[in-house]
């Protein structure tokens, strides 16, 4: 049903530990090459290196903004998406603020997404926002993924991979069910396998970030 190259697109290979160097980051950057990976996902502080370890390929470089926790304001997020993008970075995912989505400050929310979603638009990236879905309520999810219907990011995402919990296919398939036809799901957080990664892809998911990229191309291959 998928080819091994229709699967490397649809993942975001990724290092986001706080301990990554500069050799790591060109292995993963090395790998991406190997694989055909869809792009590489970094923290935001590294992207220069990540891009220019591109150059000449077709491999995205990718950032997290606000990450992992999300508590940080709308305009600091949007100033580090910016810096992001004017780095190199054609990507950015970014954490959501999940205590305002605890309190149910909607509104809050939805500025948030607005104003980062405006941040993409202006610099022609790409934006998804991170709920964080293993701090949030069925009902919260379902909330976000409407706010997102409205407001249009690219992609919404489950999991930071920080958190107590990763992707959960149920959850894949609430954002789809929820988010409107022009907003695309991304699965990341623990999915370190090919029967992971395809029962994300059935439930809806359109991207997966997962730091278990070789494995789960290795598995197919296999």
């Amino acid at each position: 049903m998928y080819t091994a190259k229709q699967v490397a697109k649809m993942i975001d290979h990724t290092n986001l530990k706080a301990y990554a160097t500069e050799d790591d980051l060109r292995k993963l950057c090395d790998e991406a090459k190997k694989y055909g990976f869809y792009s590489v996902c970094v923290n935001s502080c590294p992207v220069a290196f990540c891009a220019k370890e591109l150059e000449g390929t077709d491999i995205l470089t990718a950032a997290t903004i606000g990450f992992p926790l999300g508590q940080t304001t709308i305009a600091m997020k949007a100033a580090e998406a910016e810096n992001a993008v004017k780095d190199g970075c054609r990507e950015f995912d970014y954490v959501i603020n999940v205590g305002r989505a605890k309190m149910h400050d909607w509104a809050y929310i939805e500025e948030e997404m607005t104003q980062l979603t405006a941040v993409a638009r202006k610099t022609g990236s790409c934006v998804k926002v991170i709920f964080e879905n293993c701090y949030l309520e069925q009902e919260e999810i379902v909330e976000l993924s409407r706010i997102a219907s409205r407001v249009k990011p690219d992609f919404i995402k489950t999991s930071t991979g920080f958190g107590t919990g990763g992707a959960l296919v149920d959850d894949v398939r609430l954002m789809k069910e929820n988010c409107g036809p022009d907003v695309k799901v991304k699965a990341a957080g623990g999915v370190s396998s090919w029967e992971a990664a395809k029962a994300m892809i059935e439930a809806g998911a359109d991207r997966i970030g997962t730091s278990s990229g070789i494995a789960i191309m290795e598995e197919m291959n296999n």
